[in-house]
């Protein structure tokens, strides 16, 4: 029961950081894909940097518990999924995080997002035994593999002789440079680099 009441503390309040940041405004979302506003750019790029930096760090401190971190398998559907979600986002303004979060904070147009996953989410499952059989969901590079190598897990690494926290460290210290970096906007008018707001 205290995991459920924990999940859902931070389920609110990682919500509650989307919509302040204007993720669960399908327009930032959007402007950000077309290159016109990278303020939400910026600040995922941000929050992954410190989280890896602080991640890692706290694995080389015994701080964190190796065995907690969880190691998603390699398969091409991953990356058949990817550009399907990608597509979708850019389409529509939301990802399932930021959708969910946006019919929270009173958005309509999200409850139709939801369902359309919903039915997506269906319709995979009643087609899963193909899926399974046409190769999509093989495994790629060992399955669970990671970049380099983790100490205290058996994962295996696409470079074996490099340590795994120091490369988790060094990348986000890399997105947290790069977020800075960013300018405003690529391409586009100075109308779209407006502050984000939250979803009304």
């Amino acid at each position: 029961m205290t995991t459920i009441i924990l999940a859902i503390i931070i389920g609110a309040a990682f919500g509650a950081v989307l919509d302040r940041i204007g993720a669960t405004n399908p327009k930032y979302a959007i402007k950000m894909l077309a290159l016109t506003n990278l303020h939400l750019m910026k600040t995922i790029l941000l929050a992954i940097g410190v989280a890896a930096v602080l991640m890692f760090a706290g694995q080389m401190a015994g701080l964190i518990e190796v065995g907690h971190m969880s190691v998603k398998t390699a398969y091409l559907g991953v990356f058949v999924g990817g550009l399907l979600l990608g597509t979708g986002w850019a389409f529509t303004g939301y990802c399932p995080g930021t959708g969910l979060s946006a019919a929270a904070s009173g958005r309509k147009d999200a409850l139709f997002f939801i369902a359309g996953g919903l039915l997506g989410a269906a319709a995979y499952m009643a087609s899963y035994s193909w899926f399974k059989s046409s190769g999509l969901l093989d495994h790629l590079f060992g399955g669970k593999a990671t970049v380099a190598a983790i100490p205290g897990t058996d994962y295996p690494a696409l470079f074996g002789g490099l340590p795994g926290d120091v490369v988790g460290i060094v990348l986000g210290l890399g997105f947290i440079a790069i977020a800075f970096a960013l300018p405003s906007k690529f391409v586009g008018s100075a109308s779209g680099t407006g502050t984000a707001v939250p979803a009304e």
